[in-house]
């Protein structure tokens, strides 16, 4: 993984290089694992930008992404996305009501 400011390239299923973005990371205090929440700003079918999550290691200057391994892991990004998400929403909506 080479970063560089919020962006960096991984390679694909194909072996293709491709651009992410950094959308933030986080170290859980339950697992004490440090996690990677990414997004290569394409879409699926129905237009969601895809996210991606992954295990890493800040002081791994290799900068290797590893899988999730639970659905526990899985269960605390959905719900920091899903809490982003809200605040996301209830930001857009106050903003649009103090035009």
């Amino acid at each position: 993984m080479e970063e560089k400011n919020n962006m960096f390239k991984v390679v694909n299923k194909e072996g293709k290089e491709v651009d992410c973005e950094v959308l933030f990371t986080f170290e859980s205090e339950e697992t004490k694992k440090n996690y990677i929440v990414y997004t290569d700003n394409t879409e699926d079918d129905e237009g969601n930008t895809r996210v991606y999550a992954s295990i890493y290691n800040p002081n791994d200057e290799r900068g290797e992404l590893l899988p999730i391994e639970t659905d526990r892991e899985w269960k605390i990004i959905e719900t920091i996305l899903n809490s982003i998400q809200e605040k996301a929403k209830e930001d857009s909506s106050d903003n649009s009501n103090n035009n």
